[in-house]
């Protein structure tokens, strides 16, 4: 009701609508209902549009068996954001106070908690389109009680707020009386404290956010990391990177665990690890293979693939690795982009086509170019250092008569090279389907 006075007043002054919405949960009954026509009558009287709803939590808890705090607040901002939508709004503003951040921090520090816990209530963040800002977050509710009276803002007191059923209720009620003794401005600091972690908790956000566009790759459902990269990195970003992903799969507050992220480090960084595979649970596993890293769901068998590729072909789509393969002719002698590793050319006229582009088969051998004689596939994938896991994913580019002519990204054959008598340029590049 501070909060509603309070944008009311300011609206007067400056250009901007404000709508008033209230929730009912219906854990008080008729108490509830009161609170209720409390805003609608006093937002009516102000001239602000008025939405309210009604949970009917105790029966939705009774079915589900959630939990009643966790569930009350999903509910309750799902409410909230479709009432901004409705009315095309742009902020979300709730009426946190000072206390509300104290309480939060301490109850986090008991149940145990890292920086960004420590960091406590936000005072602001993005939601898709909206921003949720909580303005009164370093007011006190003593400084609030005192404005409504000043004010003359009516307001109800939730009978609730003195049942010690609910953790913060007994917080607030004994033990925060408790410690003030040995710290009489215990709150100030907590909420010092959590403007200090937020802080910090953004500067490390942002530094696992730069971790992870340099040495993650999103691969299958999941991602790869460089092992090599991920040691060089300090403690504090090698959890969070690997929370950072962890929070991808379909239930991140399982798989947070401080001790699997741990294990999950550990398993990573060691350069002779006891195992090299982890089932994370929720269908994920970690995967060690040579210098990479692969978190996410377990990847399905891929089976063989094969693409007819004829002389008139200028692009082709490999549905099973996303990648898509072009074709281009140029005349004369035109030597490969040596930086781009997933580009080769050949003399157009020393290919027989039609060329197969394919996975793997067994027995599959190479005559690589600048080595004298033949090598098997196999052998090259595992000098290589090649995963298990992605070898049946690399396409190899085959000629009519079956020859390998090349693995993009490791080695090209030395058939149809490109020489001063070439007269027509064969450029295949094989480029990502998406980002």
């Amino acid at each position: 009701m501070a909060l509603l006075h309070l944008l009311r007043t300011m609206a007067n002054e400056e250009s901007f609508r404000i709508v008033a919405a209230h929730v009912n949960h219906q854990f008080r009954g008729a108490e509830s209902d009161a609170e209720a026509e409390l805003v609608r009558r006093v937002a009516g009287e102000w001239g602000i549009p008025f939405e309210t709803t009604e949970l009917g939590m105790p029966a939705y808890l009774s079915d589900s068996g959630e939990n009643a705090q966790a569930a009350a607040r999903e509910k309750r901002y799902d409410f909230l954001k479709e009432v901004a939508r409705n009315y095309g709004a742009t902020y979300l503003l709730t009426a946190h106070h000072a206390d509300d951040q104290a309480e939060t921090v301490l109850m986090r520090v008991i149940r145990g908690t890292g920086i960004g816990g420590l960091a406590g209530i936000r005072f602001r963040r993005k939601e898709d389109e909206l921003e949720l800002i909580r303005p009164l977050l370093r007011i006190t509710k003593c400084e609030l009680l005192d404005y409504c009276k000043r004010n003359g803002v009516p307001y109800a007191v939730d009978s609730s707020n003195i049942d010690r059923h609910y953790f913060r209720n007994a917080v607030r009620l004994d033990l925060m009386p408790m410690l003030e003794p040995y710290n009489p401005r215990l709150k100030e600091s907590l909420i010092r404290l959590a403007d200090m972690a937020s802080a910090d908790d953004d500067y490390m956000e942002e530094q696992t956010l730069q971790a992870f566009r340099e040495g993650v790759t999103p691969s299958e459902k999941g991602f790869r990391l460089e092992r090599r990269r991920f040691r060089g990195l300090h403690v504090a970003l090698q959890r969070r990177l690997i929370k950072l992903i962890l929070n991808c799969s379909s239930d991140p507050r399982r798989m947070l665990d401080f001790r699997q992220v741990e294990e999950i480090a550990t398993a990573i960084a060691q350069e002779h690890p006891t195992v090299n595979r982890l089932d994370l649970g929720d269908g994920w596993v970690l995967k060690r293979e040579y210098d990479e890293a692969y978190i996410g769901p377990e990847p399905a068998e891929l089976a063989g693939f094969t693409y007819i590729v004829t002389e008139a072909a200028s692009e082709i789509a490999i549905e099973e690795i996303g990648q898509r393969v072009r074709f281009e002719r140029v005349k004369g002698s035109v030597p490969a982009d040596r930086t781009n590793r997933h580009e080769a050319c050949f003399d157009a006229n020393g290919i027989s086509f039609p060329l197969r582009i394919r996975s793997r088969l067994p027995g599959d051998y190479m005559q690589p170019y600048g080595l004298n004689g033949t090598k098997k596939v196999q052998d090259m994938f595992v000098d290589a250092k090649v995963p298990r896991s992605r070898r049946d994913k690399l396409p190899l580019l085959a000629d009519r008569e079956g020859r390998v002519l090349w693995i993009p990204g490791m080695r090209r054959s030395s058939w149809a090279l490109i020489g001063a008598e070439t007269q027509e340029t064969l450029r295949i590049t094989f480029v990502d389907a998406e980002n």
